[in-house]
């Protein structure tokens, strides 16, 4: 996405009396942060006055033109793999920021280009690849650790989404304190608590009737699903009626996978759901006994917020943001101790008392995370780029 704001009039703005800030914002086709960056750019129309060109590298659909100020530009190549990121980043970039006399580019994926002169803010969401390189293929590892460095040099101002991110790109990049803005991300309002009979549903679609642990993460290895399912073979023991429903993509079912998979005992009460829209995702999570988390790198953990807005509890890694983001709501375990996870699988499953207070816990710390703040967060962030 990429952000346009003029101090002057411009064809981009179609008002001749008052100061209008053109955003154009440079996006690709992402999945999930393409949808929740959506979210974002939507709640800052209207007070912001921004005018959005919105740059997609493949065609994209309607419903991410949510309003008249909304211009989408499609630019080829689709970037499918780090060499076209780099002609995408270093030449088409530049080139369409040229041509619409672009203010400002805002990328929400924290790529950027070194090839333009337009002022740039990147929103950095972690830097994973800096402390576990080997969970990415060769060529990804490369460009990531090549380029990113070089992004937070070149961008005038960088958005995060936690404290512990924003520590993070002090201390692995040198980037100036004052320069960097948290803001964290938002929960969708499709996310309530679910009712009794919305319970049995979800049971019913996703498990058989029976009550169930769910995971939100796609199949990489840092979302650390390999370790949930040898720590849910163990919990099984104890509770026989329990299953595990994994939600999200199954790029990734790399050796870790297989060999935990393989050596499976309970494979027949595990289901992968894949991607869910947001309306059943939040069915999945609003049925479940609790969400299980043990992402051992994360710059903020989406699914946590998620999960306690729908008042479900939360078993998370003892990792990263994840603290920073449950606090209190959740039960934590070292997300590289089988027993450890497994552990605090049992206690949330058993205690009662503990999940009601987990609950009521969660929704009220779930409800600072909303996208009208976030997008409140990144416009002043905007705003302080462009004094």
């Amino acid at each position: 996405m990429q952000v346009h704001s003029s101090t002057e009039d411009t064809h981009l703005c179609g008002h001749a009396h008052r100061r209008e800030r053109p955003l154009a914002s440079a996006w690709q086709a992402r999945g999930h942060r393409l949808v929740r960056a959506r979210d974002v750019v939507a709640d800052l129309q209207g007070a912001s006055g921004a005018y959005v060109h919105f740059l997609f590298d493949r065609p994209w659909h309607a419903r991410f033109i949510y309003a008249a100020n909304v211009l989408p530009v499609q630019i080829p190549p689709p970037t499918r793999h780090p060499l076209l990121y780099w002609i995408w980043f270093q030449w088409r970039i530049p080139a369409v920021l040229r041509k619409y006399k672009a203010d400002l580019f805002l990328s929400p994926d924290g790529f950027l280009s070194t090839r333009t002169k337009v002022p740039q803010l990147a929103v950095v969401h972690d830097l994973n690849f800096e402390h576990y390189p080997d969970d990415l293929p060769w060529a990804y590892r490369r460009y990531y650790r090549t380029w990113f460095p070089r992004f937070a040099r070149v961008a005038e101002r960088i958005v995060t989404v936690s404290e512990f991110s924003k520590q993070d790109l002090l201390a692995t990049y040198g980037v100036p304190a004052d320069r960097v803005d948290v803001v964290y991300n938002g929960v969708g309002a499709v996310f309530r608590p679910s009712s009794p009979d919305e319970i049995q549903a979800a049971r019913r679609e996703f498990a058989g009737d029976d009550p169930y642990l769910v995971c939100v993460g796609s199949l990489h290895p840092r979302k650390n699903i390999a370790r949930l399912l040898s720590a849910f073979d163990l919990v099984v023991q104890a509770r026989p009626d329990i299953r595990l429903v994994v939600v999200g993509e199954a790029f990734w079912w790399d050796k870790g996978m297989k060999k935990a998979w393989d050596g499976l005992v309970h494979k027949d009460r595990v289901a992968f759901t894949g991607r869910l829209d947001q309306p059943r995702l939040r069915s999945a999570l609003g049925g479940a006994e609790a969400l299980a988390f043990l992402s051992y790198f994360e710059g903020f953990g989406i699914p946590v917020a998620e999960a306690m807005r729908c008042g479900v509890p939360v078993v998370a890694a003892r990792a990263t943001s994840l603290p920073e983001v449950a606090g209190d709501a959740a039960i934590y375990c070292d997300p590289f101790d089988i027993k450890d996870i497994a552990s605090a699988l049992e206690v949330v499953l058993s205690d009662h008392d503990l999940r009601s207070r987990m609950t009521e816990a969660g929704l009220e710390r779930s409800a600072k995370f909303t996208w009208a703040r976030t997008a409140d967060g990144l416009w002043a962030s905007i705003e302080k780029l462009l004094q």
